[in-house]
């Protein structure tokens, strides 16, 4: 039987994503039927998903899964009406656009770049060398990981935290309450790659940022409820922290007022560190129908207790 997989996503998305997800199918030798009309969702097999589309899972009774475009799932992960199996999408080109956006702006603010943009006179500030500068990882799932093993192969030292233990050549890894503290204490320049869940939801508050070196910079790609936003810019405005850059936020877009916009010291950037790119995210989602039709697990299934 030909499956039929429904592209959740608008006229724009579609545009996007036709060719690559027709071609990916073709490339596994899966004679799909693809569209992003649904006028029958209990024939539907497969839900390509963007957040922010489908929010009643309960009319698809055929669905054998919901294979996410996006990394985060932290949208859908509580929805009662999903009883189909979902995977998230784990692509080598979102790894390699987080690892690059992560190491340039550490890369900035260890070398001070902002302070010689602009500069009308000549004053010597020489940076410590990589080996000399802290840097800690909160969260080391699949991006987390790269981006501390990146860093470190530029010899910062690396310290990375996350809720499970785990073992990374060359990386300092701590896992627990007593470890968070840790991994604060140390950070000099700070990287937030957690996954939202109930308990990374504002995981940098007014206790955590004290716990930080004074002048220590912020860099979150990760998801904008991991901070207490009126506890950043607290500490921005008292000199505790030096810098923020911030790619994720509660609110996306942006609202034109929102503090963060004006701040001098926060830079903000449009969730641009780790997008979705459709020719090799169609491959994922092709690859994860193939397994699926021939009985076999789905890759990047999440763990719906964990939340990832």
């Amino acid at each position: 039987m030909t499956p039929n997989v429904f592209f959740t996503g608008g006229p724009e998305d579609w545009a996007r994503y036709e060719t690559p997800l027709r071609d990916a199918l073709a490339a596994e030798g899966i004679a799909a039927r693809v569209s992003p009309d649904c006028p029958d969702p209990a024939a539907v097999d497969y839900l390509v998903f963007l957040p922010g589309t489908v929010s009643d899972f309960t009319p698809f009774t055929r669905a054998r899964a919901v294979l996410s475009l996006w990394a985060g799932v932290e949208t859908i992960t509580g929805n009662p009406t999903l009883t189909q199996p979902l995977a998230r999408m784990v692509d080598d080109s979102l790894t390699e656009g987080m690892v690059e956006y992560v190491t340039g702006h550490v890369l900035r603010h260890h070398l001070g770049i902002d302070g010689f943009i602009g500069a009308t006179r000549w004053e010597k500030a020489v940076p410590p060398l990589a080996r000399d500068r802290r840097v800690t990882v909160l969260g080391l799932g699949e991006l987390g990981s790269a981006c501390a093993t990146a860093l470190a192969a530029l010899r910062f030292d690396v310290a990375g935290w996350s809720r499970r233990p785990r073992r990374i050549a060359g990386i300092t890894c701590l896992s627990g309450q007593e470890g968070l503290q840790q991994a604060l204490e140390r950070a000099e320049i700070l990287v937030l790659l957690l996954p939202r869940t109930p308990e990374t939801e504002d995981i940098l508050n007014p206790q955590s940022i004290a716990a930080l070196p004074p002048g220590a910079v912020v860099i979150n790609p990760g998801r904008g409820a991991l901070i207490d936003e009126a506890a950043l810019l607290a500490a921005l405005d008292d000199g505790h922290l030096g810098h923020a850059t911030l790619d994720t936020f509660r609110t996306e877009p942006l609202p034109a007022d929102h503090p963060f916009w004006q701040h001098p010291r926060v830079t903000v950037t449009p969730h641009i560190a780790a997008e979705t790119r459709p020719e090799t995210a169609s491959r994922v989602i092709a690859a994860n129908i193939r397994r699926a039709e021939a009985g076999a697990p789905l890759l990047y299934r999440v763990d719906r207790a964990a939340g990832y």
